[in-house]
């Protein structure tokens, strides 16, 4: 998969990872990484940023983990307004590729055209 590939639907992706509970970043580079099967890697100089302005956006809040014999560590999870923000990049998401499939699909009908 083509290394941009995610630009463009990184906040979307980012939130939705947090969905299920807080995480720290490298977690969720793996969730990630886990859930696309390997076919999204991301980049902490990708990721640590997003998470900073999505914080900033008030869609996450962030708090230090600290476990016994591991680092200290920031957990990112989703508020309120980031729950709203994720479905409303879901919504987004599946207008997005119902119209790219109707392109993509020869004699397929368009979105929000009769089959």
């Amino acid at each position: 998969m083509k290394a941009d590939a995610v630009r463009g639907h990184l906040d979307g992706v980012l939130l939705a990872v947090l969905e299920d509970g807080p995480l720290h970043g490298y977690a969720i580079i793996t969730a990630v990484q886990r859930r696309s099967g390997g076919a999204l890697e991301l980049r902490t100089g990708t990721v640590y940023p997003a998470l900073a302005r999505l914080e900033r956006l008030g869609l996450l809040r962030s708090h230090w983990q600290t476990s016994a014999g591991e680092r200290r560590r920031r957990a990112y999870e989703l508020t309120g307004a980031g729950r709203q923000a994720l479905a409303g990049e879901r919504a987004a998401w599946r207008e997005f590729t119902s119209a790219i499939g109707a392109v993509l699909t020869p004699g397929a009908p368009g979105p929000g055209l009769p089959a």
